[in-house]
């Protein structure tokens, strides 16, 4: 079965950081895409970063390239795949609750489907919220 559960969310204000972190397991990490989608009250959900289990390369869209980032390790007991998000200069508009995907497939993480294709991911975790203040 699969598993995605975020921690990391809080409130902070605008220019501060935050990491957020998924533990993925019961899937074979290589076979799949997983990244992570935000949903901002009253807005379409909007993949934001995403990273490719067969070969580590990255995507990241328009509005967060440059200050988020996506990477990948092994938990300490080999049981999980960790993959975080460092989120750097937030702004208000990043408000949003944050959610783990995966699909599988590890072609779905391009700039052509992860942006927009939110409703195709396979697997989610249940979010957690970052607040940002002004």
């Amino acid at each position: 079965e699969v598993q995605l559960v975020e921690s990391g969310g809080g409130l902070v204000q605008a220019g501060g950081s935050l990491r957020l972190s998924c533990a993925a397991s019961g899937f074979k990490f290589d076979d799949y895409a997983i990244g992570w989608f935000r949903q901002a009250p009253g807005k379409d959900p909007e993949g934001i970063a995403c990273i490719k289990g067969s070969d580590g390369s990255t995507y990241h869209t328009d509005s967060v390239k440059g200050r988020f980032t996506i990477a990948s390790a092994i938990s300490d007991d080999n049981t999980k795949t960790l993959v975080s998000l460092q989120m750097n200069s937030l702004k208000p508009e990043d408000t949003a609750v944050y959610h783990c995907a995966a699909v599988w497939g590890p072609y779905y993480c391009s700039e052509k489907i992860w942006p927009s294709r939110v409703s195709w991911f396979d697997h989610r975790g249940q979010g957690t919220q970052v607040a940002v203040s002004s």
